[in-house]
């Protein structure tokens, strides 16, 4: 909410509920945001829906904005259990895309269904998914092995787009094998810095789909402040399928 608005006018109103991206300061009581990396939270989203957008939301939507065209494309999602996985095949879903996603945790498929996306294929393991490939479009969070079996899974002209490395390893892949004059990859990492030079329009847009209902915000579990060392061992422990929402207030 914001406590003081900005002398120039430039950011909403005192008592405006807003959400954002700041690089640092989310444990501070308060904080000093420019007016680009907020927007404004509409009557009928919660502040926990809100929450999920600005890093997962955000991060998703870059990715598929990259990928070009989605109707009637194959689009893989790696990590699709988490956070971005769930927003990008949503997305995916959105743009008329046929969605595959892959993950470990069980009871995906149900998650996938109650975040509208009814005809969903979903594997466990890379070199599952690309038995069943190729893929026109792979937007891939795990790196390492993954992405490297990922890129011989894409379709001639295919994409491949990167934004994370959960595996934190490196990825090594043949050039060749890979058919690579014929492919695309591009790389984000939405880390201390946001994607975009106005986050507002992208937050904007975000926000404007939950409102609609058109997107959904997985939130797995809502936990007071208090309890982030339970978070932080769910989170190790892989226990969390989409957001997991800390209330400071």
């Amino acid at each position: 909410m914001i406590e003081k608005a900005a002398e120039d006018g430039s950011t909403p109103k005192e008592g405006t509920r807003v959400f954002g991206f700041v690089a640092e300061g989310s444990w501070a009581e308060y904080l000093t945001a420019p007016n680009w990396l907020m927007a404004e939270i509409p009557d009928g989203v919660s502040d926990a829906q809100a929450a999920c957008l600005p890093i997962a939301g955000g991060t998703a939507l870059t990715a598929i904005e990259m990928s070009g065209p989605l109707a009637g494309r194959r689009v893989l999602i790696t990590g699709a259990a988490g956070g971005v996985g769930r927003f990008a095949c949503q997305f995916a879903a959105l743009g008329d895309a046929k969605v595959v996603a892959i993950s470990r945790r069980q009871g995906l498929s149900g998650q996938l269904i109650e975040d509208n996306i009814e005809s969903a294929d979903v594997f466990t393991s890379i070199a599952e998914a690309k038995a069943n490939g190729p893929y026109d479009v792979i937007l891939d969070s795990v790196g390492g092995d993954t992405l490297a079996t990922a890129l011989t899974a894409l379709a001639p002209n295919g994409v491949c787009v990167n934004f994370g490395n959960s595996s934190r390893q490196p990825t090594t892949f043949d050039v060749r094998s890979a058919r690579w004059p014929l492919h695309g990859i591009k790389c984000i990492w939405m880390g201390r810095e946001p994607v975009a030079s106005n986050y507002t329009p992208i937050l904007e847009r975000l926000i404007g789909l939950v409102k609609q209902g058109s997107l959904l915000a997985p939130i797995d579990v809502e936990l007071p402040w208090t309890s982030v060392a339970e978070a932080a061992e769910r989170l190790v422990e892989q226990r969390i399928n989409g957001k997991i929402i800390l209330k400071v207030a």
